[in-house]
C-alpha cells in the first residue's frame, strides 16, 4: 500500500540576521519574482532590510503591502489580484499577516515563505489558518510553508509575552498527545504513529533544552525548531490532533467568550498545566519549565478570572464536538474546574 503524500518545508533557516539572508534562501529555491505581505507596521520596521536582500538576489519584488485585515473577502480579493508573474508568497510578521499569505498561497498555488517575526504560536508552520468567515473566527485548510526563514535577533526584540505565548503553545503538544491516546481509547480517532512521534520529538527536544534566559540564542532556536516540527506532524497526521487537544478547546472558548481574550499561547499554556494535572501526565516536567522560564510569574500579573476559565471548560466539549478528548466528559470538566480552585500555583495565578 502506498503511503500518505505529505507536504514539508523545503527550507528551514533559524539564524541570527536570517532577514539580510532572505533573498538567498529563495535565489537557492529558483525564485526571481515575489510579493511579500508585511505584518501592520512592519514596513517601516524591517521593509528596507528585506527589500535590499530580495533586490541583491536578483529577485523581483512584483508589490508589497501591509495587511491587517484577516477577513475572507479582504483575502480573496488580494489572492486573484496578485501580478501574473508572481513565483511565491512572502508573509512577513505575526499571525494574521501569516495566515493571509499562507491561504493567498493556497488559492492561487503558489509556494508560500513563512517569515513570522514572534515566537508566540506554532501557526507560522501549520497548514490551516484563522480567518473571519461571516463575522467569525474561522479554521481554514491553508498552504504548508515551502520555505521558513527566523531572524532570532527579530525574535528576541519582540515583547517578552509573545516568547511566553511560544513556550505556552510548545508545552501543549504534551496534553494534546496524551488527549490524542485517550480519544483512540474511547474509539473515535486513530493515532497516526509517525506524527506522534515527531510532536514527541519536538516537545521533549524543547524541554530539555539548557538556558540562562528566555532569549538564549540556543533557547530561541529550540523554540522555534520545535514549533516548526508540530507543523510537520500536524501535516502527517492530516489533522491538528498531534498538537491541540483540551487545552486548545479551552482556549478557543474563551476566544468566544471574551472581548479581548490573551494571547493564544499564554491561554493554552494555563490550559496545559489544568489538563496535565486532569491526566495526571507530565505534570511536574511542564510545572518546572513553566516556573523555570518566567511563564507562571508572568501570567500571575494579568489578574485572570477564575469565572472564565470555568465557564471555558464547559463550553470547551462544543468547540470540536466531532472529537473526544478529555474535556468532552464531564467528570474531567468537574476534575479540570476543582483542580484550578485546589492547585497552588492555579491558586496564585486565578488570586483565589
Amino acid at each position: 500500500m502506498q503511503g500518505n503524500m505529505i507536504s514539508i518545508p523545503v527550507f528551514l533557516r533559524i539564524e541570527s540576521g536570517a532577514l539580510d539572508k532572505l533573498g538567498t534562501y529563495l535565489k537557492d529555491s529558483g525564485f526571481k519574482n515575489t510579493v511579500v505581505f508585511f505584518g501592520n507596521g512592519l514596513i517601516d520596521m524591517f521593509g528596507e532590510r528585506v527589500l535590499k536582500s530580495l533586490a541583491l538576489a536578483d529577485i523581483t519584488v512584483l508589490e508589497y503591502m501591509e495587511l491587517d485585515s484577516v477577513d475572507l473577502t479582504d483575502v480573496t480579493d488580494i489572492a486573484f489580484n496578485l501580478p501574473n508573474k508572481t513565483q511565491a508568497v512572502i508573509g512577513l510578521g505575526g499571525g494574521k499577516v501569516i495566515d493571509v499569505a499562507k491561504y493567498t498561497a493556497y488559492l492561487t498555488k503558489l509556494p508560500f515563505i513563512s517569515v513570522p517575526t514572534s515566537s508566540s504560536t506554532d501557526g507560522f508552520a501549520s497548514g490551516t489558518a484563522s480567518l473571519v468567515v461571516k463575522g467569525r473566527r474561522t479554521s481554514v485548510p491553508a498552504k504548508t510553508a515551502y520555505g521558513i526563514a527566523i531572524d532570532t535577533d527579530v525574535i528576541k526584540t519582540a515583547p517578552e509575552s509573545f516568547l511566553y505565548s511560544g513556550i505556552g503553545d510548545m508545552l501543549s503538544k504534551i496534553t494534546a498527545n496524551y488527549d490524542w491516546m485517550y480519544e483512540e481509547k474511547c474509539g473515535v480517532s486513530k493515532v497516526d504513529d509517525f506524527a506522534m512521534m515527531i510532536a514527541k520529538k519536538s516537545v521533549n527536544s524543547f524541554v530539555r533544552t539548557p538556558f540562562t534566559s528566555i532569549k538564549d540564542d540556543l533557547f530561541l532556536r529550540e523554540l522555534m525548531d520545535s514549533l516548526a516540527m508540530s507543523g510537520v506532524a500536524n501535516e502527517i497526521a492530516g489533522s491538528s490532533a498531534p498538537t491541540s487537544g483540551s487545552e486548545h478547546l479551552i482556549s478557543h472558548a474563551l476566544d468566544k467568550m471574551l472581548e479581548k481574550p490573551q494571547l493564544h499561547g499564554i491561554q493554552v499554556g494555563i490550559a496545559t498545566y489544568i489538563m496535565s494535572l486532569v491526566q495526571e501526565h507530565r505534570f511536574e516536567r511542564i510545572r518546572k519549565v513553566f516556573t523555570d522560564t518566567g511563564f507562571f510569574e508572568y501570567v500571575k500579573t494579568l489578574k485572570l478570572s477564575p469565572d472564565d476559565y470555568f465557564a471555558a471548560i464547559d463550553l470547551a466539549p462544543s468547540i470540536k464536538p466531532h472529537r473526544h478528548v478529555y474535556l468532552h466528559e464531564e467528570k474531567y470538566r468537574e476534575k479540570a474546574k476543582e483542580t484550578i480552585r485546589t492547585d497552588s500555583i492555579l491558586k496564585e495565578i486565578f488570586g483565589l
